[in-house]
């Protein structure tokens, strides 16, 4: 009997889902201390998670779950440039 695969869990820095990681969009912070949304979820960093729902987005700049997941401070400039992003990946 073969051994049943184990769905990897993440925990959205917004509304605070338990969600399984294909199901999220990862936000990423880049070793150059850049902020950008990693939609394969592959690349190095350090990574937080959001729900597919611009919801959760305004819910994780309001309550600063990005910058308490990404240990870093957040300029307002990089959350406009990731609600623009957001919203591609909405409309494709």
């Amino acid at each position: 009997m073969a051994a049943a695969r184990k769905i990897p869990m993440r925990k959205c820095v917004g509304c605070g889902e338990m969600k399984s990681k294909k199901e999220m969009l990862r936000v990423l912070k880049t070793t150059e201390d850049q902020v950008i949304l990693d939609a394969t979820g592959r690349k190095n960093g350090r990574g937080a998670y959001l729900c597919f729902n611009r919801e959760c987005l305004k819910k994780a700049i309001k309550n600063k779950g990005l910058e308490r997941s990404l240990k870093m401070e957040i300029p307002q400039i990089i959350y406009e440039h990731l609600e623009k992003e957001f919203e591609e990946l909405e409309n494709t």
